[in-house]
């Protein structure tokens, strides 16, 4: 690395720490030819692969898409922006971590159906209707129904079929 005060080449390390919560090294340098010291960030990039549409268009993955998205799903609902910005970092690290150079719009949809469903219900079913493309009153009902069953644990299931054998 060059310093920035003499421009010479040659500088050594004198202390490596993580910095970002380890997404960064945060490295103290020394300069060898005017011993100025100074402080250099290192991190990693890797590419995000195209994203592939339903028409077969091919475009590059764009995060400022991705949290408009989710955003636009959680509007004035009650999830505070540190968990959303954990859930999309989440997505970002299953994206590269697949190693793909390409993945379907479906991939990532379904990527972020499944951050929603475990932020807020609503913005769920609100992504959900969006992406799904919902054409009347009871693809919405069919969704809110499948949330239902999915979030029923298994003590109130146990109730729900008492319940039912009572009501026969």
């Amino acid at each position: 690395m060059r310093c920035p005060f003499c421009n010479n080449s040659e500088t050594k390390v004198i202390d490596s720490r993580l910095a970002s919560e380890g997404r960064q090294v945060r490295r103290r340098r020394e300069c060898l030819s005017c011993s100025e010291r100074f402080t250099s960030f290192e991190v990693p990039t890797l590419v995000m692969p195209n994203v592939i549409k339903r028409d077969a268009t091919r475009e590059p993955f764009d995060e400022n898409k991705l949290r408009s998205g989710i955003l636009k799903s959680l509007e004035k609902r009650p999830v505070n922006s540190e968990e959303i910005e954990k859930s999309i970092v989440k997505i970002l690290h299953r994206i590269q971590t697949l190693g793909e150079r390409e993945i379907t719009a479906k991939l990532l949809g379904d990527m972020v159906m499944e951050e929603l469903h475990t932020l807020d219900a609503v913005a769920y079913v609100r992504f959900a209707s969006v992406y799904r493309s919902f054409q009347d009153i009871t693809e919405f009902q069919a969704e809110i129904q499948k949330l239902q069953k999915m979030s029923v644990s298994p003590v109130d299931k146990e109730q729900i079929s008492i319940f039912d054998k009572e009501n026969k």
